[in-house]
Formats: C-alpha cells, sequence, structure tokens
C-alpha cells in the first residue's frame, strides 16, 4: 500500500523531496543495530541416502523439515501429520540442489512461496531478523582446571593442546544448534576488557549483573549465561537474560540453545492468523538523508511489517501510517529488536473514516 505523504510546510515538502532524491543514489544505508540478518534460512544440507528408493525426494523433504525448524519454530517440525498436509510435495519448493559434502544433498528452497503456505495455514513465521545472543560459558573440567569458552583459541604450548581442543569441541557443539536452528549467537571476545570485568568466579557464583554489564559492548539482545561442570553428578546450570526477564535452566547445551530458540521465535515470530492493523509511527531523530534511509530500511526488513506509508513531516519527525501483523504490540517488538528507542505510547484519535489506530513514538539514534 502506497499513498502520497501529506506535508504540512513547504520547508518539509522540500526537505522530503531532497532525502527521497538523495536516497537514490545513497548505496548502503548504515545497517539495523541490535538484530542480525539470516540470509541462509531456506538452505540446507542433509545425507542422500542412495538406497532408499527415492533418495532425492527423501532428501528435499528432510531438508525442507529443517528449514521449518528455523522460520516457524518446533511445531511442523515435530508433526509429521501436519507437514504432509501443508506441504504433501517438497521438491515443488525446491529452487536449487548440489551435492554436499559427505554424501549429503545442498538444498535451496522458496522462501517466499514457503512462507505463503505458512500464513494461508495460520503457522507462524519468523523474519529473517533475529537477536544476537552472546554466550558467556564457564567450564570446570576438573583437576583445578576452569575456563571461560572464547570466541577464538588462544595461542598455547603443544602440552595444552588438549585444552584448545576440548574447549573447541564444546563451542562447536552449540554453534552446531545455533545454526540448526537459525539463531544468531556469539561468545565473548576474552580480550583485556573482558578479562578486566568478568572473571571465572563472577560467571560461576551468579554475579549475573556484572556479567550483563559486560555484555553491553557487543550490543546483543539477550544473554545466556552457563556453567559446565564435566565429568560430574551436577547438572549444568543456565541463566538467560532476554527483554528483562531471567530464566533459569540445567541440561545439556543443546536442550538450552532449542529452548533460546523457542523463547525468540515466540517472541517474534508472526502467526499467518495474526490481526492485520493500522499503526501510526512516529519516529524522531530523522535529520540526516542517511538516517531517512535507515529507518525506511527497518521497516521494510520488519517481518510484522505488510506496508507502510509517510503521513507527515515535522521537523525530524516523520509520521508513518503502517500494517502491521498482531498490531502495535508486535510492531513495537520488533522496532525495539531494530535498535530504535521508544518513546510514550498513546491511543491517537482516527483519521477520517478510519477505525482507532495505536500510536508509537520511537526515537532514531544513528
Amino acid at each position: 500500500m502506497l499513498t502520497h505523504p501529506v506535508l504540512r510546510s513547504p520547508a518539509a515538502t522540500r526537505r522530503l523531496i531532497a532525502c527521497l532524491a538523495l536516497l537514490l543514489i545513497t548505496l548502503a544505508p548504515p545497517g539495523v543495530a541490535g538484530a542480525v540478518e539470516m540470509t541462509s534460512l531456506y538452505t540446507a544440507e542433509v545425507p542422500l541416502d542412495l538406497d532408499d528408493n527415492d533418495p532425492r525426494s527423501t532428501a528435499y523433504r528432510n531438508a525442507l523439515v529443517e528449514v521449518l525448524l528455523r522460520v516457524s519454530g518446533s511445531g511442523i517440525f515435530s508433526d509429521p501429520e501436519l507437514f504432509d498436509l501443508l506441504f504433501p510435495n517438497p521438491a515443488a519448493y525446491v529452487v536449487q540442489f548440489r551435492p554436499g559434502e559427505d554424501d549429503n544433498l545442498w538444498v535451496r528452497f522458496d522462501g517466499t512461496a514457503i512462507e505463503d503456505v505458512l500464513r494461508r495455514n495460520g503457522q507462524p513465521v519468523w523474519g529473517s531478523e533475529r537477536p544476537l545472543t552472546l554466550i558467556w560459558l564457564a567450564v570446570d573440567w576438573g583437576q583445578g582446571e576452569r575456563e571461560i569458552i572464547a570466541a577464538d583459541d588462544p595461542e598455547r604450548s603443544d602440552d595444552q593442546a588438549r585444552t584448545i581442543d576440548r574447549n573447541r569441541l564444546l563451542r562447536q557443539r552449540v554453534l552446531d544448534v545455533a545454526e540448526r536452528r537459525g539463531l544468531p549467537v556469539a561468545f565473548p571476545l576474552l580480550d583485556t576488557e573482558d578479562l578486566a570485568r568478568v572473571t571465572f568466579p563472577d560467571i560461576w557464583g551468579g554475579f549475573d549483573e556484572l556479567i550483563l554489564d559486560a555484555s553491553r559492548r557487543y550490543e546483543a539482545n539477550s544473554v545466556l549465561i552457563g556453567r559446565v561442570r564435566v565429568d560430574s553428578s551436577q547438572r549444568n546450570r543456565w541463566t538467560y537474560h532476554f527483554a528483562g526477564e531471567q530464566r533459569d535452566w540445567t541440561g545439556e547445551p543443546e536442550l538450552v540453545l532449542n529452548l533460546v530458540a523457542d523463547v525468540l521465535a515466540a517472541e517474534f515470530a508472526i502467526g499467518g492468523d495474526a490481526t492485520l492493523r493500522t499503526v501510526e509511527l512516529s519516529v524522531a531523530g530523522i535529520n540526516t538523508v542517511e538516517a531517512y534511509g535507515s529507518v525506511q530500511r527497518i521497516l521494510s526488513d520488519l517481518n510484522v511489517v505488510e506496508s507502510f506509508a509517510i503521513a507527515s513531516v515535522e521537523g525530524d519527525r516523520i509520521l508513518y501510517r503502517v500494517e502491521a501483523h498482531g498490531g502495535a504490540e508486535r510492531l513495537a517488538r520488533a522496532l525495539r529488536l531494530s535498535g530504535l528507542v521508544e518513546q510514550d505510547r498513546f491511543e491517537n484519535a482516527p483519521l477520517p473514516g478510519d477505525v482507532p489506530a495505536a500510536a508509537l513514538e520511537f526515537f532514531f539514534i544513528p
């Protein structure tokens, strides 16, 4: 839905026209802060069993199951009957395939077509813009050996190679699950800045406020803190911080990473039956061409936004009329993830001929 903007002054008209004209020659506006765009949600690599009656068809089905786990959550993944009902012919959605490593088959699917099927049947769809989860993982290897798993392995002597290998293997277990669920994750650098602020006892002792404070430099949207004791009867302990809430879990890393993915999918996936509502969105702080381009890109990329149009411009503030799946609550969550700062929320009077529209106020900070 596109409409012509209603401008309140000649100066505002000139300002918006200049922004639009210059935007056309702006090659790449700044990216969205605080979120990661997952570009391979609709690709999967699965084993190709040559002894199967129809190896390629079976591989297509298995690959589509993996894709649906990323983009729609565990519902369809765990319900074979629902899968067969919605996608009786997975090959119809394949747009590219090629041999992978170790007798695997790499498959890319038509994401738009898959999302359309999911939405029409009331199933959730989780878009490509996803929160970054920072993982602080303290490991007690026994016999006094304790470490925090870093984003990369430091240089060590030959007799310390075993430590590098076991750290790498544990880190890879986490990364494998994150990749399967389409979950952006990162480990801390453990550089001098990190080590000056966080120690192993801080993590192990549950001093989460120190860890959350040290996490701000990474601009992560959620923080997972793990305490793993290898070869022990004691269960691994985890705390997960997201949206001002704390969750406490126990279990293996694979279980916990799946729980994180389920929490975020429930928060950000949009159900196909979500009502499309009009929201008036005011964004202040748009005082440069780059700022205008960034906000336009944010709105264009949000899965919750069906369409949007400029209603008016006043100073550094633009009022958008947004058609949003799930209304103001869902839109506000998505905008907070995108890096915009929320201001006061209020109920706005309806425009002539319209039903009342919820209104949001946000501020753009470069």
